[in-house]
């Protein structure tokens, strides 16, 4: 069975520039998401303690949203993306993460998602 697209949505006390920071920065990166981040070009070597994974940077724009592709699913329209939302009444911003996972992994995906920006969210003392 194909991957499909889901969406978490997270409200974190942040400005705009200081959370693009965190999810399009190699040091914001291996604040909360991996344990260090290597760029050559496009290309990002994502290292945790045991593994790495290489992704490729399809598109960003600054203090809206980055997204990546993982090297081993570029052949298909997968993708993961940091979007953030300010609303324009409250002024409350939310990161919106999409990711793809098969349909049974979308229960498991989004806890390991949430334990991820609450690891952001202490690096942000939000």
């Amino acid at each position: 069975m194909n991957k499909r697209k889901f969406q978490c949505e997270f409200p974190v006390r942040s400005s705009r520039g200081v959370l693009y920071s965190a999810v399009s920065t190699p040091s914001g990166l291996a604040g909360w998401f991996c344990d260090d981040v290597n760029i050559r070009n496009n290309r990002h070597e994502f290292a945790w303690s045991e593994s790495t994974s290489v992704a490729h940077l399809l598109a960003s724009k600054r203090d809206e949203f980055v997204r990546f592709q993982w090297e081993e699913e570029q052949d298909g329209d997968t993708f993961f993306e940091f979007r953030i939302k300010v609303d324009a009444l409250t002024g409350d911003t939310t990161l919106v993460i999409t990711d793809f996972a098969h349909p049974e992994d979308h229960e498991d995906e989004r806890e390991l998602w949430e334990a991820q920006v609450e690891k952001l969210r202490q690096v942000l003392g939000a």
